[in-house]
């Protein structure tokens, strides 16, 4: 995803001469051609995500369209009181961006892990939240964050994640959730990277007789409201699938959309334990979480109730 990020950003710079990039002192070997081709567009704040925030809001007030980039919580969590009073308060178009998102830097540990920020930026006022699912969805969020006005947030894996959307590219907008399998015993509605594990699980349920719907959800916040209905009004099970702990990201939104319309289905959601207690990469860290696609399949089988010895 961080490859397709920076080409499409280094893209639209050559667009529009507002487009800066401010870093966090790390993205070496991703960032150079843009900080080549706009030298007078391109800064490293360094080791100072406070300082790289508050950059960016000056720059932004000056009339440019910026984005901050540093791995997981730095950007976010460490320079949040920036972000909220500089950002957020002003309706500025700053673009907060973070690689490694959930447990793509799983060996780094919890240092490194992004599993609080989709909650934490989504209290924020004014703030878009994208959540891309593959380079294809990286791209579309990326140009959309370019051309939008006010605060964003852009929360990408790390890199080599396998394309999930084939044939022709997808509409992506914030009224649409792009459907990646059909099926409606059981809906598996599903953000970031680990929507891969997602359509693994509903091809395995597949082969048992189960149809699981998989759709992703491009936008956290503004949610698709209109469009998630619509996915799931036949379901009798819908499972939220996140790499992020259980407060505050999907599985809280589709909790409480659910709630104030009225739907009928089941609601099972997947996610990060509170505590994290084991260490490894990401496939390990997703299997000990429960979001790998077997553990993912086993559980929309029981919810439809069909014998999980059935499930491979």
């Amino acid at each position: 995803m961080r490859t397709r990020f920076i080409e499409t950003l280094t893209q639209m710079a050559e667009q529009d001469p507002r487009i800066t990039l401010v870093v966090g002192d790390l993205g070496y070997s991703v960032v150079e051609d843009f900080a080549a081709r706009f030298p007078g567009r391109f800064f490293n704040a360094g080791v100072a995500e406070q300082n790289m925030t508050g950059m960016a809001a000056g720059l932004a007030m000056a009339g440019r369209v910026v984005f901050t980039y540093s791995i997981a919580n730095f950007p976010t969590l460490r320079c949040l009181e920036q972000i909220r009073n500089d950002v957020c308060y002003h309706n500025l178009p700053v673009k907060v961006v973070t690689v490694g998102a959930g447990y793509a830097y799983g060996a780094h540990g919890y240092t490194h892990h992004g599993l609080e920020d989709l909650g934490v930026m989504r209290a924020l006022p004014n703030m878009t939240i994208a959540s891309p699912a593959d380079s294809v969805e990286c791209e579309a969020l990326t140009r959309f964050l370019c051309t939008d006005s006010g605060p964003g947030y852009l929360r990408m894996g790390r890199n080599r994640e396998p394309i999930l959307h084939t044939g022709q590219a997808p509409i992506i907008d914030r009224h649409t959730l792009p459907t990646l399998r059909q099926g409606q015993d059981v809906v598996f509605v599903a953000t970031g990277s680990v929507t891969g594990e997602a359509i693994a699980a509903s091809d395995a349920l597949a082969q048992q007789g189960v149809e699981a719907g998989v759709v992703s959800v491009p936008f956290i916040k503004p949610f698709a409201r209109e469009a998630f209905l619509k996915a799931v009004e036949h379901a009798s099970v819908v499972i939220t699938v996140e790499e992020h702990c259980g407060f505050g990201g999907l599985g809280s939104v589709v909790a409480e959309v659910m709630a104030e319309e009225g739907v009928r289905a089941r609601l099972l959601r997947r996610h990060s334990p509170e505590r994290v207690e084991a260490i490894g990469d990401q496939g390990f860290m997703r299997r000990a979480a429960g979001l790998d696609a077997q553990s993912l399949a086993r559980s929309a089988a029981a919810a439809v109730g069909r014998p999980l010895s059935r499930v491979a």
